[in-house]
């Protein structure tokens, strides 16, 4: 694994935070029951209980939570829903969340489980991490004033998609067609989806998948466009199934970008994308104003800053890939193993 510019690895970085929050969890009791009246979290996630990386994420907004003075099983407490991959599940555990009479929904994952948490309850205090388009959701009237009880983040996916393409452009030789692996019931994939076909001088082939059941069907019709290489939307479904969605990239000899660099991670060729420790900083500063009295709708959704290139080379070598060295040199991140 290499770095630029003296950064730590966000890979190493997380796995280095999980350590640090088992070691705090231990020795801080943070799992004992909470005494006396503390505030109450939600915390609604799409993704399954048992991802590693996926709870890595939860850990990072914990330990961001920790360092505003909130510390798990001392005075905040956290009722964890994970919906295991199966969308449909959301609205009876948001439901659930609102009958606990949490103080607070974090909704993690994109739009599907905000969503949930909006149908559930239109009073308690909703926290988005990282949707997509909450304006084009309806999650949000707008971003500089939410409205409601919903505020968060956003991912501004749709603003980084054609530097998604431009990179892949850089690295696959005379790129005249790509591929767009999207999810048709995910309103900020359409979103995502218009800004691509925005780019001129490129032909697109929008490529739908629902569900994971869905994804093989979507690798066989790219298989038979022959895409020079395909760009992967902003989406929870396929995030589960990134080292699925890798593994079948590398077995039809596609090329892939992605927007989140769990990909990258994984087995995907390369990701470009807003810093997910900054997401997830920036989702506790948003729960613990709230905690101490703000409104969601005072809270403007929050933009990212700080946005990450990592570039996988076992993954570029088995494609037979040479990554110029102009895209190495801006990599915030090349994983070698």
């Amino acid at each position: 694994m290499t770095t630029f510019g003296g950064r730590t690895p966000a890979s190493t970085w997380a796995r280095l935070v999980l350590a640090a929050v088992s070691i705090l969890t231990v020795g801080s009791g943070a799992h004992a029951q909470p005494v006396g009246k503390v505030p109450r979290l939600g915390y609604l996630s799409p993704f399954s209980a048992s991802d590693p990386d996926l709870q890595n994420s939860r850990d990072l907004f914990l330990l961001a939570l920790r360092e505003l003075g909130y510390v798990e099983g001392q005075n905040v407490a956290v009722e964890y829903r994970w919906a295991e991959g199966k969308n449909e599940r959301l609205s009876r555990l948001a439901a659930e969340l609102v009958h606990a009479k949490v103080d607070v929904i974090v909704a993690t994952g994109g739009v599907p489980p905000a969503q949930a948490a909006q149908r559930a309850t239109r009073t308690i205090p909703i926290v988005v991490a990282g949707a997509v388009d909450p304006v084009g959701a309806g999650l949000v009237a707008s971003l500089a004033r939410p409205g409601g009880n919903i505020t968060g983040s956003t991912l501004i996916a749709g603003a980084l998609v054609g530097k998604e393409i431009g990179l892949l452009m850089e690295v696959v030789p005379k790129v005249s067609r790509l591929a767009v692996l999207w999810n048709p019931d995910n309103p900020g994939n359409a979103s995502q989806l218009r800004a691509a076909e925005a780019i001129s001088g490129l032909r697109l082939e929008p490529v739908g998948a629902r569900n994971s059941a869905e994804i093989e069907k979507a690798f066989a019709t790219m298989t038979r466009q022959r895409p020079d290489g395909f760009v992967v939307l902003l989406d929870a479904i396929f995030l589960g199934e990134r080292e699925r969605i890798a593994d079948l990239a590398m077995r039809n000899r596609l090329p892939a970008v992605y927007g989140y660099r769990l990909h990258a991670d994984d087995g995907g060729l390369m990701a470009y994308g807003a810093s997910r420790v900054e997401l997830h900083k920036q989702t506790a500063v948003y729960v613990a104003k709230i905690l101490k009295g703000a409104k969601p709708t005072d809270l403007p959704v929050a933009q990212p800053t700080t946005f990450e290139l990592v570039i996988n080379m076992k993954a570029a070598k088995a494609l037979g890939l040479k990554i110029p060295q102009p895209v190495l040199l801006r990599a915030d991140e090349i994983i070698e193993r």
